[in-house]
């Protein structure tokens, strides 16, 4: 582990898990690397003073399935106005209402305003005007945050995106141009409430954009779920991290995964940085810490010879467009030894996180057969996932799977499908499934 942040600035570190040790002719090396950020206060490190605030768009679905039942937009008018009383003074924000097209709410004419007692005011009288009607175009929706955000020099721009349904005012191509364009340039947390919507926008929007995807189901949810996203936006204090992994010459990249708190795949976000480098974007840090998995494949060794296999570093960019600050880093080696002992033990943070990317999997392919009327593969999938969340300790993965099946022997992975479940579980369970527990140290 190295560390090399500034005694005032955010104390980043870098731990890497694994183990080294491989056969004669192995090639393969997994590490998990954790990274972890603690201290607090560490915006004004890397940004000027100018820019060491935050932005924040909260965009809010009024389609017209939003009146049905009209608990709905009233539970998303008051989820609104607490996130609005969660800003912190100083940050910069902006209401959006969303339908087949995207209407500035407050403060209007392409600006932000700045969050005091007078702005959070006027902004939560401006959603007693709000009512239901029109489509759902989510594509306009990000665009005209993005324009929103890109209007303030702050070094965290974050938006909050509510929907009840589909977007089916606006081709899927259209979506995803805009989640193009919106990508790097701003996090973004998506929920969906009732169930109406459609899970894998909903999580698109969320993997694109780097952030949270879940769903309320029940609207007098949604209070309580906007105030903790809105604090944890607040909590962000370094934007535009990213993973740097360096590997010498002849070593293949397998993938770059996160794998805690959730699992996603950043293996093909990787932009070049350099010979034989490569950036994966993490977004913005508060207080908080995550875990990659990291797999290379390296050349084939003799017994005794070692390498380094790659090297992990934490970067933040220069905002005035010089070379990048190094926050943290570690290293990922390979040894060939012919004890085997040694070489066939599997590291238990890598073991750990194996199986929880294949949990997520198993749930994914086993809802998707449940939903083609493959019984059998619904069956022998979620009967995996089953066995695979209890033997890892995630309970929460486990009681929303027992929602789905009757459990006969969780050890075995021995289910039944349910014969009836309701669309909120099995939603709540996708919505779910890829968060991962840690491993238990």
């Amino acid at each position: 582990m190295a560390n090399f942040s500034k005694p005032t600035g955010p104390q980043f570190s870098v731990d890497v898990y694994q183990n080294e040790f491989l056969p004669e002719g192995g090639r393969d090396v997994n590490a998990i690397v954790t990274v972890t950020a603690t201290g607090g206060g560490t915006a004004g490190s890397f940004r000027p003073a100018a820019a060491r605030s935050a932005a924040v768009v909260l965009m809010l679905d009024c389609s017209g399935s939003m009146d049905y039942p009209a608990t709905k937009m009233r539970g998303a008018r008051e989820a609104t106005a607490a996130a609005i009383d969660t800003l912190r003074d100083g940050t910069f924000f902006a209401v959006v209402a969303g339908t087949h097209v995207a209407k500035e709410v407050y403060p209007g004419d392409g600006r932000l305003a700045v969050a005091d007692a007078r702005t959070r005011a006027e902004a939560k009288n401006a959603l007693r005007g709000l009512s239901a009607g029109g489509g759902t175009a989510i594509g306009t929706w990000l665009r005209l945050a993005d324009r929103l955000l890109s209007s303030a020099d702050a070094a965290i721009r974050h938006g909050i995106l509510l929907t009840d349904g589909r977007n089916e005012h606006e081709a899927p191509a259209e979506l995803r141009a805009a989640l193009d364009a919106c990508a790097g340039r701003f996090t973004c947390d998506a929920r969906g409430v009732g169930t109406d919507w459609e899970v894998e926008e909903v999580k698109g929007i969320a993997r694109a954009l780097l952030g949270t995807a879940d769903i309320v189901a029940d609207p007098a949810g949604l209070t309580a779920d906007f105030t903790t996203m809105m604090e944890n936006a607040m909590g962000k204090e370094v934007a535009d991290v990213a993973l740097r992994l360096w590997t010498p010459v002849g070593v293949e990249i397998g993938f770059v995964k996160q794998v805690a708190p959730t699992v996603e795949d950043l293996t093909g976000r990787r932009t070049e940085a350099g010979p034989r480098a490569g950036d994966y974007p993490t977004g913005s840090w508060g207080d908080e810490s995550r875990d990659y998995h990291v797999s290379v494949r390296v050349p084939q060794a003799a017994v005794g010879q070692e390498m380094l296999a790659a090297r992990v570093s934490l970067i933040v960019p220069d905002p005035a467009g010089g070379a990048p600050t190094t926050l943290s880093q570690g290293l990922v080696r390979a040894v060939w030894t012919d004890d085997m002992v040694m070489s066939t033990a599997i590291n238990a943070q890598v073991a750990h996180y194996t199986g929880q990317a294949e949990l997520a999997d198993a749930i994914q392919k086993g809802l998707d057969a449940r939903k083609s009327g493959d019984h059998d593969g619904a069956t022998a999938k979620l009967g995996r996932a089953v066995q695979l969340a209890a033997a890892s300790g995630n309970a929460d993965t486990a009681k929303l799977l027992s929602k789905v099946v009757d459990v006969v022997d969780a050890a075995t992975g021995t289910v039944r499908l349910k014969a009836k479940v309701a669309e909120a579980d099995e939603m709540t369970l996708e919505t779910r499934s890829t968060k991962t527990v840690r491993v238990k140290k």
